[in-house]
């Protein structure tokens, strides 16, 4: 009897032992991605092993975030998770709240303090650059400090607000703050972010154009001023495919299309492609369906206009402002677009040769937190 039950603990600790192995086996195999199309974000790639990473404890967080992010079919556990949870009556995966009224809302998670400093001083030192050049920045609060009453009962999205607030006492004054906050609050009734994406929707987007143009000393248009033409109602976004939560209502994506006709060119730098549109309606029958703007997120892009005004802008963003810049073109001649993510050029080199009048840094509040390629732009992370 006893040889028999050491004989079923044997063969249970080889099948999970050759369980384990086969797993290590197929993620070995498993081509490393860099990037999720479903949770339209930067896959954590292989850390470079150094003394004072491994000493900070850095080298392992990364490491583990590495392991999480190229797991073998993720998408197929998140989802097969979130069933499970949902079933236990749990309102939370992988970070997203399922909230009321089918909204699926991402929690913001604390930034390490020094990383906090490195950006700040990041943006310091390109002003000390650059004094000339006039500055704004505007860091969007995304849904969960928004739309907080959507929450899930006990349930805390964080504190965005505080961290914005240290970023904007942190910065020189000549630095222009545009607090959008109290307009999305005020207009918290309107459907203003997707429901099961990370983005504003055009609407929102909108409501801060309109709040950018009274500091930038422009004339914003009003929503009379166009067409608003809803181009799909499918649209399952990033916070569907991250947190699994698949019993919700697809999104609607809008274009607001201006009444009185413009003509430009949307120039895509590195890759020496041009458009006379900003909308690649091809992508609507993509999974990323907000993609439909600008065809996603790419290292410089340069839209030159018929506007009569002679103001030349630069915009160093995340792909919030992707539905934000239609609204800027009316205002300005040409405006140069950078995503820090895929640029490797030296920022105020650009510029400084493009004769730049004023720059805008636009990014939602969990990216610039949670993304180290700001840093770029003060000459580190290079």
């Amino acid at each position: 009897m006893k040889g028999c039950v050491q004989a079923y603990y044997r063969a249970i600790a080889i099948l999970l032992l050759l369980f384990t192995g086969a797993i290590l086996a197929v993620n070995l195999l498993t081509p490393i991605e860099d990037f999720s199309e479903s949770e339209n974000r930067m896959l954590q790639q292989l850390p470079k092993f150094s003394l004072s990473k491994l000493l900070s404890g850095k080298f392992a967080s990364e490491f583990e975030a590495y392991l999480s992010d190229q797991f073998m079919l993720r998408d197929l556990w998140i989802g097969l998770k979130a069933n499970v949870d949902r079933g236990m009556g749990k309102k939370e995966s992988n970070g997203v709240y399922l909230g009321k009224d089918g909204y699926l809302l991402q929690k913001f998670t604390r930034p390490n303090q020094g990383d906090v400093q490195d950006k700040i001083k990041a943006i310091q030192a390109f002003d000390e650059a650059s004094p000339k050049l006039r500055k704004y920045v505007m860091l969007v609060p995304t849904a969960v400090t928004v739309l907080a009453d959507k929450l899930p009962h006990y349930a805390s999205g964080g504190d965005e607000r505080t961290y914005s607030d240290k970023v904007r006492r942190a910065l020189p004054d000549r630095i222009r703050w545009i607090d959008v906050y109290p307009a999305l609050e005020a207009n918290k009734d309107q459907p203003i972010y997707y429901k099961t994406d990370h983005h504003w929707t055009t609407k929102g987007a909108f409501i801060a154009y309109r709040e950018l143009g009274r500091s930038m000393g422009f004339t914003p248009k009003y929503e009379e001023d166009f067409t608003i033409r809803q181009v799909t109602s499918g649209f399952y976004g990033s916070l569907y495919s991250k947190s699994g939560f698949r019993h919700v209502q697809s999104d609607s994506i809008e274009l607001y299309e201006p009444k009185e006709p413009e003509s430009l060119t949307v120039e895509n730098v590195d890759e020496q492609k041009s458009s006379d549109s900003m909308y690649a309606m091809d992508n609507l029958a993509k999974k990323d369906k907000y993609t439909v703007f600008f065809n996603g997120n790419h290292g410089l892009i340069r839209i030159t206009t018929s506007s009569q005004e002679k103001r030349r802008l630069l915009v160093v963003k995340d792909s919030y402002a992707n539905s934000f810049l239609p609204f800027l073109t009316p205002h300005f001649s040409e405006i140069d677009v950078v995503d820090l993510r895929y640029y490797d050029g030296d920022v105020w080199k650009l510029a400084r040769e493009r004769h730049m009048d004023e720059m805008l840094i636009l990014y939602n509040t969990t990216t610039f937190f949670e993304d180290p390629s700001i840093k770029k732009v003060g000459g580190q992370e290079r």
